[in-house]
C-alpha cells in the first residue's frame, strides 16, 4: 500500500511496522481519527510521552506554556520548589518540568484514574518521580503547601466548534461548565488555601476568555502581577500569577 499524501514519511514508517494491514489504519485516519492514538506515542519537548483515548493528545500550545512557565520558574528562583499539576492527564507537564528541575517536587492529580495510569508509565518511561494523586478537584483536600500551580484545565463550553478529532478525546478533559469558567474558580480558590506566600500560577486559557479569566483571578490575588500572554500564532493562550 502507498503513502497517503495526509499522512508524514516518518509516521507512515511507524504505522508500517507497527500494524500487518494498514488499510483499516488508514480509513481511521481519514474518519479523522487521531494518528497520534494509532501510533501510541508523542515527542513533548524531546520527551516520548504514550498516549491512548483515557488521555488527551499533548499540544504545540502546552508545549508553550511549559516553556514559558520554565523560564517563570528560573527568573523567581524557585528552582528547589514544589510543584502541584491539576488534571495532568498523560503527565507530560510536570514530566517536562521536573526533567528541567531535578530539584522540584512535583504533585499531579486527575480525575481519571486511567489517565493516571497513563501518566506513571510516562514518569516511568522517562526516568522521574512524581507523585500522582487520583482526585477530582471540586473534592481535592491538601495538608501540603506548595510553591508553583500549574494547569490546563477544561475550558471549552459544550457546543463551542472545536477539531473534530477531539471527539476520540476524553470529554473530561476538554468541557467545562456553560461559563467555561468553573474550572478556573475553583483553582484559584485552591491555590489561596495551599500556595505559599511566594507564588507562581501558570495556566492554559481559552483564546476568548483570557481577559475575562484575568479579571477573575485578580478578585482571589488583588496585589499580584497577573500575565496574559501569547502562543507562538500570537493568540492569548496563557496566564500568569506571581509573587517576588
Amino acid at each position: 500500500m502507498e503513502k497517503p499524501e495526509n499522512i508524514t514519511k516518518t509516521d507512515w514508517k511507524i504505522l508500517q511496522r507497527k500494524y500487518q494491514n494498514l488499510e483499516p489504519i488508514v480509513k481511521k485516519i481519514n474518519s479523522g481519527y487521531p494518528i497520534q492514538y494509532l501510533i501510541g506515542d508523542v515527542d513533548f519537548l524531546g520527551n516520548q510521552i504514550l498516549v491512548n483515548e483515557d488521555v488527551l493528545i499533548p499540544r504545540f500550545e502546552t508545549e508553550t506554556l511549559v516553556d514559558k512557565t520554565i523560564n517563570y520558574i528560573q527568573k523567581l528562583k524557585f528552582n528547589n520548589a514544589s510543584l502541584l499539576e491539576i488534571g495532568t492527564g498523560s503527565g507530560c507537564i510536570s514530566i517536562s518540568i521536573k526533567k528541567a528541575f531535578k530539584n522540584i517536587n512535583i504533585t499531579a492529580t486527575d480525575i481519571s484514574n486511567k489517565a493516571l495510569n497513563i501518566a506513571k508509565k510516562n514518569a516511568k518511561l522517562n526516568k522521574v518521580k512524581i507523585y500522582f494523586i487520583n482526585k477530582d478537584l471540586f473534592k481535592l483536600k491538601l495538608i501540603n503547601k506548595y510553591d508553583i500551580l500549574i494547569s490546563n484545565p477544561p475550558y471549552l463550553i459544550k457546543g463551542e466548534k472545536i477539531d473534530l478529532k477531539t471527539k476520540y478525546e476524553p470529554s473530561v478533559a476538554i468541557y467545562a461548565d456553560k461559563t467555561g469558567l468553573n474550572f478556573y474558580t475553583k483553582i484559584f480558590e485552591l491555590a489561596t488555601e495551599v500556595l505559599n506566600k511566594k507564588f507562581l500560577i501558570a495556566l492554559e486559557v481559552d483564546e476568548n476568555r483570557g481577559a475575562e479569566i484575568k479579571q477573575l483571578a485578580s478578585k482571589f490575588f488583588p496585589n499580584t502581577t497577573i500575565k496574559l500572554e501569547k502562543d507562538l500564532s500570537k493568540k492569548v493562550r496563557y496566564l500568569f500569577i506571581y509573587t517576588e
